[in-house]
């Protein structure tokens, strides 16, 4: 399909700021009508689209704040020496939001271009901070790590009592004036909904001699856990030439369109790798919070399949997928801070659940790259990522979850009956496996886990497990029951995988000091 007579272009690169800003002609539809063209700008932090705007004398100003006081989602790379670039006042103490009172030219705040004196702070990080007293504010935002999301709402009427404090050249603390000041004003309460409150920007008017051409954002897109696919939104139907990246502030690009393959791929490479780098940044913020055998080992999206009897088709959703310590979570929306990991939808035990990789002859659709996640005691769930390179990821990741989760566990006991007797076969990182009967646990047989040649079992609760004597060289053929055979067999595979990744002596240290 023709799209227009304005092709896209080549991928430019430049630095800013000594960041790497990519930029290209792509055309953008919302899936419905005829895409447009328009540029797309990529920074570490940001995908945008823009388009190029004629500038008069009378616009030629930076952005103002927000006509709409609708809650915003704004990401800040904080930096080494000045940190977040902004200052607050108000609290609960107070009876007032956390307002931000001062932004500092060219740090943090003020880089972004999204954030106003006079926006009130209403959650850090997806934590909400309404209810917080000043001081307990100000912590917060300092410990709230390198990349901070901040969920603002503008209150335009506080935004000239703010200015006025700084034009006092007053230092920038929570007074009782100011905050007394606030609260006296009538309008400081009703702007929100009145709109009559006259626009007055917090940043200064630029005077402009000449109309100019500029590059303006039409859609911005934090890429911190953003979500970034090829497939048209639920189906596994692949577009043709196109992407689509979803930010966690819900803002989406809308269909991204590129008229060679080529310059597609390399613009959701270059997406995709800024994507996983933030991500990754955001995990080892989080990993601070937890001990070694706690810690997460990958987080990322990923898609899963819903069988919807009322359709021939089967249909996906977004899943956000966490490995950490002994468990595998699964998340409709990625958690925004450590408190949210708690919330996941699906939580298996990692040394109970198989991970096993679809080949390409038994994917039940068009959707590639697909694996299957199936715990003991729940019916499997089918999921797929978007590229090969990311399935990797996943199986690298789980096999170091696995050998993670298998020592910090040990050891595991099943009951089991062996000849018409009770008993217990204990599965022991260090020792094997072993049996044992009797009111003492008196151990009946014992064998290492390279002792092990194979097993059998009827998918019910008999299981035969054969291992090789070390003497004589002869196979032993060891009969079990198990009422949970499924699980016991889960867990066996666990030790077994482990067993096998802790040959490589590089592996196990890399997978101890993580």
């Amino acid at each position: 399909m023709k799209l227009s007579d304005t092709m896209a272009t080549p991928i430019e690169e430049k630095l800013d700021q000594n960041l790497k800003v990519r930029t290209g002609m792509v055309h953008v539809s919302d899936g419905k009508s005829r895409p447009e063209p328009l540029r797309l700008n990529l920074t570490m932090e940001l995908l945008s689209l823009q388009k190029l705007e004629i500038v008069t004398p009378s616009s030629c100003h930076p952005n103002g704040p927000p006509m709409e006081s609708k809650e915003r989602m704004v990401q800040i790379t904080r930096q080494k020496q000045s940190g977040l670039g902004l200052s607050i006042k108000g609290g609960a103490e107070h009876k007032l939001p956390i307002l931000i009172s001062r932004i500092y030219k060219d740090q943090a705040a003020d880089i972004t271009g999204q954030l106003f004196v006079g926006d009130a702070i209403i959650k850090v990080n997806g934590e909400y901070i309404t209810a917080c007293p000043h001081d307990d504010a100000v912590n917060i935002l300092r410990n709230a790590g390198d990349i901070v999301v901040l969920t603002v709402k503008h209150y335009r009427a506080a935004t000239p009592f703010l200015q006025k404090q700084l034009t006092k050249d007053t230092p920038d603390s929570d007074n009782d004036a100011t905050c007394a000041e606030l609260k006296a004003d009538e309008g400081y309460k009703s702007s929100v909904n009145s709109g009559t409150i006259s626009r007055s920007c917090s940043r200064p008017m630029s005077i402009c001699s000449e109309p100019e051409k500029r590059w303006t954002d039409v859609v911005a897109v934090p890429l911190m856990m953003a979500y970034v696919t090829r497939y048209i939104y639920g189906t596994d139907k692949l577009r043709p030439n196109a992407f689509e990246v979803r930010g966690l502030n819900g803002v989406t690009t809308g269909v991204i369109h590129c008229d060679e393959l080529a310059i597609l791929s390399q613009w959701l490479k270059l997406i995709t790798d800024n994507v996983v780098g933030l991500t990754h940044l955001q995990m080892k913020l989080y990993n601070r919070n937890f001990a070694v055998g706690e810690r997460i080992e990958y987080m990322g999206w990923v898609n899963e399949g819903v069988i919807n009897n009322n359709i021939s088709w089967q249909s996906y959703k977004p899943r956000f997928l966490l490995l950490k310590g002994t468990e595998v979570m699964l998340f409709e929306t990625p958690p925004l801070n450590v408190a949210g990991i708690s919330k996941a939808l699906v939580v298996y035990k990692v040394y109970q659940t198989m991970f096993r990789i679809v080949k390409e002859s038994e994917t039940v659709d068009s959707r590639q790259h697909c694996f299957l996640l199936q715990s003991s005691g729940h019916e499997p769930r089918y999921l797929s990522v978007e590229t090969r390179q990311e399935l990797l990821r996943i199986e690298n990741s789980w096999n170091a979850a696995i050998v993670t989760s298998v020592i910090k566990l040990g050891r595991k006991t099943f009951a089991v009956s062996h000849h018409g007797k009770s008993g217990g076969l204990t599965l022991d990182w260090q020792a094997g496996f072993s049996l044992t009967e009797g009111a003492e646990s008196a151990v009946v047989w014992h064998y290492k886990f390279s002792q092990l040649r194979g097993s059998s079992d009827d998918g019910k609760s008999k299981l035969k497990l054969h291992f090789q004597d070390h003497d004589s060289r002869a196979i032993e053929t060891k009969e079990l029951e198990c009422q949970v055979l499924q699980s016991l067999l889960f867990c066996m595979h666990a030790f077994l995988t482990a067993k096998v990744a802790s040959v490589d002596p590089a592996f196990l240290s890399s997978i101890q000091q993580t």
